[in-house]
């Protein structure tokens, strides 16, 4: 029989899993307290939801939530799960970051992101995407580019020709 501690979890987990655009179930067998403590760190601050729930209640969540058993086979063993309502990928950046400087020690198993099921090989091609600041920072500079050009060219265009007139006026004295 569920206790209400169980319920209260699962309603949490499942309005969690409802509301995400982007959810990543992440396997952190042999991370320390302190590692821990440093990624849920890392996730507050970029808006990510970081938590370790029973595998048996998040089955029943992920199902609440809408979602197909896809994640049913992979919600073994030790697996903590890292969920984003505004960016989908922001997950990604952060377990990459996080595991570039902790030698790998958490493995993305499966995820979810922008109504789309994945194996842990698209995580990868998903954190090294730029982010949504990066690609408009590129667009406005790819803008921006050919009016600076022009206005080079008209720059020297109007530099030699006030050179041309200066060498006219002084062939005329």
């Amino acid at each position: 029989m569920p206790n209400q501690e169980k319920i209260n979890i699962v309603e949490e987990s499942t309005n969690r899993f409802k509301e995400a655009s982007g959810i990543y179930f992440a396997r952190y067998t042999g991370m320390n307290v302190e590692q821990a403590t440093e990624f849920r760190s890392l996730c507050r601050e970029n808006n990510v939801n970081y938590t370790v729930i029973k595998n048996t209640l998040a089955k029943i969540a992920i199902k609440n939530a809408g979602h197909d058993s896809s994640f049913d086979d992979i919600l073994e063993g030790q697996i903590g799960t890292a969920t984003s309502i505004d960016d989908s990928l922001a997950p990604a950046r952060i377990i990459k970051k996080f595991n570039k400087d902790n030698h790998d020690i958490i493995e993305v198993v499966g995820l979810y992101a922008d109504g789309n099921y994945y194996g842990p090989d698209k995580y990868k091609v998903l954190a090294n995407l730029p982010t949504r600041e990066e690609l408009i920072a590129k667009f406005a500079s790819m803008l921006n580019q050919p009016m600076t050009q022009f206005a080079g060219v008209l720059n020297a265009t109007m530099t030699k020709l006030a050179g041309v007139l200066e060498s006219l006026k002084e062939e005329k004295n």
